[in-house]
């Protein structure tokens, strides 16, 4: 019954390590699911978060009880932060040897992925398992969406159901108070000189059409948000201006001069480093609107809208006055990059921009070399809608298998592009496991690694805060190549630019992912 559920669902496609626990639900595991399989539950958690990413659906998982729960928390985080419908299941021991604590019981199921999920419930009757299925759907894409949990009794699975399991629909969006959206629209076409914030939620509620035809129609620089993990807005726009700064003194000054800022589906602000300053200037005022009603009370300044932002966009846009006197903000330099023969180690600079000669135009980003975001951000603009990602919690480890959950999404949706992984040296190694799924299943990826010996953007962080002499910063002796090979992946160490733009189009002609490992210069990261 509840394979069926899931059949009706769409949820025929599990991420999964399996253990003891789960094996009564997997067995005689029907010919129409596919079973991914990761070697680790962080690489597997991150896969399907990867995956519903991309194809903008809920997406299940399959845990080994508290200690596979335990190894996907970072990831788990990670989803939560991104509003990702997961529905996470884990394994446990039988009902009948509860009480007396066997090996591998989640003492504390219900705890344990608090408050990273959304809802947490281990069924009180085995005959409720297809209804708690049901429910965990319900919640997970019910705005804002995110992860939810279910510990299973491995015996469950042997118990016969009640029935057919009933199934469910509910609303995905959220539509705005009209009187309040009325209001920030008279209150934009009073500003004379706004600025605009576009925010990762605008991608996730498929919005970017609606999100160019606002900004035009407002007439104003966009900003994309700090730290973002998804990407809201062409980054080739006239409009387009770059992503907002880390740091509260950073952003004030940036948006210094703008009467009025509108923040579209992103929080106010996703600040890191602590550099006071006043959380906007004076004069300005800020309007947000959003999905999270976390976000809204979250928020220091302004005054916030609860709205689904494809809704909120199109309902706002025809209420806006053309304002054609408005300043035009002045475009990024787009010039192109011409690949100069140089040696490695590489700057970032001269990485980003060989690779933005030989990237295609559609192939989608997905970028965890934090100390390098600024060149991505300069060479390898997003284009469009689900084009790149990022993790959302700011963890290390996501990277990697999100690259191969975005490309497995791809595949599902019938989308052929390439995903190009930036990743440092230090952030592959988290979740190397997962280039051994993208091997297995042949994905277009192409990681490229950043090999500069150091966790570099932590130095950054020991010259921000005055912390010298910080252990455990240098990476020597890593040997990526070998290990690339080594779980069945193409890989090479490129010895300057005109190798790397070989390699390259070599990758992209491969059946199956390669890793290209740069040597690169050690730089300091701006962090406000």
């Amino acid at each position: 019954m509840t394979y069926g559920l899931l059949r009706t669902l769409g949820l025929t496609t599990v991420f999964g390590n399996p253990g003891s626990t789960e094996q009564t639900f997997l067995k005689n595991f029907p010919d129409d699911f596919t079973y991914v399989l990761g070697l680790q539950e962080a690489s597997v958690l991150a896969m399907a978060d990867g995956f519903a990413q991309a194809t903008g659906k809920p997406t299940l998982v399959n845990l080994h009880t508290a200690a596979g729960t335990g190894n996907a928390m970072g990831s788990l985080i990670a989803a939560y932060k991104s509003n990702t419908p997961l529905i996470v299941t884990a394994g446990q021991q039988t009902r009948e040897m509860s009480l007396c604590e066997p090996y591998l019981t989640n003492t504390s199921a219900t705890q344990l992925p608090l408050p990273w999920v959304k809802w947490a419930y281990e069924p009180a009757r085995a005959e409720d398992v297809p209804a708690a299925f049901m429910r965990a759907y319900t919640v997970a894409v019910q705005p804002p969406a995110g992860p939810v949990y279910l510990s299973i009794p491995l015996d469950d699975w042997e118990k016969p159901a009640l029935g057919p399991a009933v199934v469910r629909t509910s609303s995905t969006r959220i539509a705005p108070d009209a009187d309040r959206l009325r209001a920030f629209a008279d209150r934009i076409n009073r500003a004379q000189r706004p600025a605009l914030v576009i925010g990762p939620e605008v991608d996730r509620a498929d919005a970017w059409d609606a999100g160019v035809a606002f900004a035009e129609k407002v007439h104003a620089p966009v900003y994309g948000s700090p730290l973002t993990d998804r990407a809201g807005f062409p980054e080739n726009h006239a409009l387009w201006q770059g992503l907002l700064p880390m740091t509260i003194a950073e952003v004030t000054e940036v948006l210094r001069g703008h009467d009025l800022v509108v923040v579209v589906g992103a929080q106010v602000f996703r600040y890191y480093p602590y550099v006071p300053g006043d959380y906007l200037p004076d004069g300005t005022e800020l309007l947000q609107i959003t999905n999270d009603p976390f976000l809204t009370g979250a928020a220091p300044v302004g005054d916030s809208l609860l709205s689904d932002t494809l809704l909120a966009l199109q309902q706002l846009t025809p209420l806006i006055e053309a304002k054609s006197g408005r300043p035009t903000p002045t475009p990024i330099d787009r010039s192109p990059a011409t690949v100069e023969s140089v040696s490695a180690p590489l700057t970032p600079e001269q990485v980003y921009s060989t690779l933005s000669t030989v990237r295609q135009p559609g192939a989608a980003l997905a970028n965890e070399s934090t100390s390098t975001l600024a060149e991505q951000q300069r060479w390898l603009p997003a284009v469009g809608p689900r084009s790149f990602f990022a993790t959302g919690s700011g963890g290390i480890g996501w990277g990697v298998p999100g690259a191969v959950g975005v490309a497995l999404g791809d595949r599902a949706s019938g989308r052929n592009r390439h995903v190009v992984a930036t990743i440092g040296d230090g952030s592959f190694q988290y979740s190397i496991q997962a280039i051994w799924t993208a091997a297995q299943h042949k994905l277009p990826i192409v990681f490229v690694v950043m090999r500069n010996g150091e966790y570099s953007i932590l130095k950054s962080f020991a010259l921000l805060e005055k912390t010298p002499n910080v252990p455990g910063l240098d990476l020597p002796g890593l040997d990526i190549e070998s290990l690339a090979i080594g779980f069945g992946c193409r890989a090479v160490t490129v010895d300057g630019t005109e190798q790397l733009v070989k390699e390259f189009e070599a990758a992209l002609g491969a059946d199956g992912p390669t890793v290209i490992v740069i040597p690169t210069k050690p730089q300091v990261a701006h962090l406000g």
